[in-house]
Formats: C-alpha cells, structure tokens, sequence
C-alpha cells in the first residue's frame, strides 16, 4: 500500500512529462518573462538539498570524521536520489530529451550552464558508483564470492570518489548561483566578484554544504519516525548538526554582508535602490529577505551552534527545518523573482503561476525518492547500527 500511494503519484508526475515531450512546452505556464520557471526552481532546490552527500563524504573520507561512517550511507543514497532527480527535471526542461546529447557534443564553452550539465552528470555517475557498494552488500548478493571482494574493493575506494565528488559539486553549485550573478541586465540578481566569478558563485556552494547535511539530519528523522526505530546514536546526528550550524552562521554572515554591498553600493551604480525589487508587486515583498536571512538563516545557525540546541529534539529538527525552508527561498528569489522584477522603466512586475503538469512533474522526484528510499531501507544494510540500537 506504502509503494502503491508513492507509485500513483510517480505516474501522475510520469504522465505529465509525457505531455510535456509530446504537446510541448505550451503545456506550462512559463513565457518569455518566465524561460525559468517552477521546474528550474525544483532543480535548484534539489542539488542544494543533494549537497549533503558530497559535504557529508568529504568530512568523512577527506577531514576524517569517522562517526559520520554510520550516516554516510543514507547521505549517499539521498545524494543519488537528487542528482538523478535533477537530471529527470533538466530532461523535462529541454523539451526534446532525445537532443540532450547536444549539450555535451555541442558545448558552449561560455555558458555557465554547459560546466553545470557535465559535472551534474560526472558526479551522478559518481553517486552510483558509491550506491554500488552498499547494493552489494544485501545479504543475498553479498554471498556470491565475486561481488563480496567487488564490494570491499570499492569501499578502499570511497576516499577517491568523495574527493572527485567535492571537486565536481563545488563548481556546479558555483555555476549554478554564477548564472544570475552575471546577468548585469538584471540588476537584482547581478553581483561583483572575483575575476569572472560573482559572489553568488561562492554563495551558492556554502548554501549547499551549509543546509545538505540538514536534509540529510531531516529525513534520517523522518526514517525513524516512520519505521519507529533508532537508526543513528545522537552523537553521529549532532556532530553533522554542528558543522552544519557553523557552516550556516558564517554563510549567513558572508551572505549578510554581499546584500548589504548590493543594496548600498551595486544597485546605486545601476539606478535602482533597494524598495525597486520589493515593492509595488502582490507577492515579492521585503518579507521574504528577512524570512530568508533572519527567520531560515540566523535562527537556525544560533540552533544549532548551541549545544543545548542540539541535544533538544525539537530544537534539532526546527532548526533543520528552517536550515531548508531557507535554502529554498534563496534559489525561489534567484530564480522567480530575478524574473520578475522589473528592469526598464515602462515595465511591471510579471506574475506567475505554475500549471498543473509542471507542478506533477515537479512532485514526480519526492515519489520516485521515497520509493528509491523505501526499497533501500528494505533490502540493504543502510544504518549500521540499526542492530544494537534495536536489540
């Protein structure tokens, strides 16, 4: 019944895709205002999300953090489950799937986006082969000699990955958060940086491994709460929570400190003040950068640097939570209302409301992972202390 009420959801989204690659792209409400749209959005939200497998395996395997081998497992299949889901999302995107293979053929060596589609494919493939390891180690494929030596093979192996996965993941999440900070016609997303890179290159990245290892902290939460089982001690959890925290209070920081210089210095130099981009408009008010900076940025980093934070069950998971409500406003603004904001002076604020397939299709990954993650806990050693939490 469980897979049955995921799998129904898995072919709603399935069947809309379908229109999406058979109708077109008239089958959303995107426009020439809106060429990203819900579905770039999700997208964004999701390798962020996902960046809680590539920050978890370098502390790991890089840094040295060896209570994080009993989460580095689910981090890894979650991981999987974005970097794939953001493919299937990009599949959509492209309207014709079957000339995918132009992006790699064709590159366009000076599009931010051309290095994004080649490491977001790279490092899928690098998730799969770290998901190998734990396929091969259920009980029944672990009893055939071959995949036993296969397995513990590529375990010695991990190190290796995990550093091509950091190296992959910082410039695609860079390049990701680059595209808006280079569009100098659209003041609002614009940024000065280093060189070719604006500061939203670096954001982005520090986002990512600031609130990823939270997702990961909220669904281990959530797995327990299903299962009604202890799967990870509270000592494996609040380490990731309090490198996450101070990864989240000094990201908060630094990102204080660029809008301040983008309100008071950038947008100045452009002809714009600050109100240009949060008024006259029915939705994208001041409200929501102090919901993102303040209520999903500052509250959740005090959570979760403080110890007593930690230890608070329901501190813990408030400030995950926020960690991640946070990290999706930021890629809504840099990729909604970056759109929406007016930049000519005749111009007004352009509107948007998805359709229903882009809303299916954006709702297909949460059905495919739960049942990625479902399958998963089932048939592989996940947790390894399941067990002695669980006597």
């Amino acid at each position: 019944m469980w897979i049955s009420a995921a799998g129904t959801v898995l072919l709603w989204g399935v069947y809309a895709m379908f229109l999406c690659w058979f109708k077109g792209l008239n089958q959303t409400n995107m426009n020439d205002s809106y060429g990203f749209a819900l579905w770039i959005w999700a997208d964004l939200v999701i390798i962020a999300l996902g960046g809680g497998a590539f920050f978890t395996g370098f502390l790991r395997y890089i840094i040295g953090k060896d209570e994080l081998k009993n989460i580095i497992n689910y981090a890894v299949i979650i991981g999987f489950i974005c970097y794939s889901s953001a493919l299937i999302i990009l599949g959509i995107d492209v309207g014709q799937p079957l000339r995918g293979w132009f992006i790699f053929w064709h590159a366009n060596v000076h599009s931010m986006l051309t290095e994004v589609a080649f490491c977001l494919t790279c490092y899928l493939f690098v998730l799969i082969i770290e998901y190998i390891p734990i396929i091969l180690e259920n009980r029944r494929i672990d009893n055939v000699p071959f995949f036993h030596n296969l397995g513990h093979n590529l375990h010695e192996l991990m190190a290796v990955f995990a550093a091509t996965g950091v190296f992959l993941s910082f410039f695609h999440q860079g390049s990701l958060g680059g595209v808006s900070g280079v569009l100098f016609g659209r003041p609002f997303g614009y940024r000065e940086g280093v060189f070719i890179w604006p500061w939203t290159f670096f954001l982005f990245t520090w986002s990512a491994a600031a609130c990823g290892p939270c997702f990961t902290i909220l669904i281990t939460k959530i797995t327990e709460k299903i299962t009604g089982k202890k799967l990870v001690r509270q000592n494996v959890i609040e380490l990731l929570a309090k490198i996450s925290g101070w990864m989240l209070a000094t990201y908060i920081i630094a990102k204080i400190i660029d809008t301040m210089y983008w309100a008071m210095v950038t947008l100045p130099e452009t002809g714009f003040g600050l109100m240009d981009f949060y008024s006259n408009n029915p939705f994208y008010g001041i409200w929501i950068l102090v919901l993102e900076i303040v209520i999903c940025g500052i509250l959740p980093a005090l959570i979760l640097i403080s110890q007593k934070g930690r230890k608070s069950r329901y501190g813990l998971i408030t400030a995950a939570i926020l960690a991640v409500l946070g990290v999706c406003i930021n890629r809504w603004v840099l990729v909604l209302q970056v759109m929406a904001a007016p930049v000519l002076t005749f111009e007004t604020w352009q509107m948007y409301f998805p359709s229903w397939q882009e809303v299916a299709t954006t709702i297909l990954p949460i059905a495919y992972g739960i049942i990625i993650i479902s399958f998963s806990y089932r048939y592989l050693p996940v947790f390894p202390q399941e067990k002695e939490l669980n006597p």
